[in-house]
């Protein structure tokens, strides 16, 4: 049974930074991607970024680039997503989302993530 485990949420003023965490257990990962989502009160859920555990090939959605970064922890299984110069706008819900044999072009979809964290909340206050 695979789970994720996801840690790092809290609140910050704009311009801060947060990092996120989001430990996968029960599988090997060499095969897997993993993903950050996340949904605003209101809003549908939106992808935010994704990399691919073997060769470490990442992408993030354009409101985020050159502010956040993933990257991820072979020897612990962890991926993080660091955050930075937050905004307001980026106040949600984010989680974590892995699955295996995830095609490029489906990385920034949601229904092609098998497993999910529980989500962890990110303020961000003006």
């Amino acid at each position: 049974q695979v789970q994720l485990g996801e840690s790092g949420g809290g609140w910050v003023q704009a311009g801060g930074s947060l990092r996120l965490s989001c430990e996968v257990s029960g599988s090997t990962v060499n095969s897997f991607a993993v993903s950050w989502f996340r949904q605003a009160p209101g809003k549908e859920r939106e992808f935010v970024a994704a990399i691919r555990w073997s060769g470490g090939h990442t992408v993030y959605a354009d409101s985020v680039k050159g502010r956040f970064t993933i990257s991820r922890d072979k020897a612990t299984s962890t991926a993080y997503l660091q955050m930075n110069t937050l905004k307001p706008e980026d106040t949600a819900v984010y989680s974590c989302a892995a699955g295996s044999g995830i095609i490029l072009s489906s990385l920034t979809s949601s229904r092609a993530y098998k497993y999910w964290g529980q989500g962890t909340q990110v303020t961000v206050s003006s």
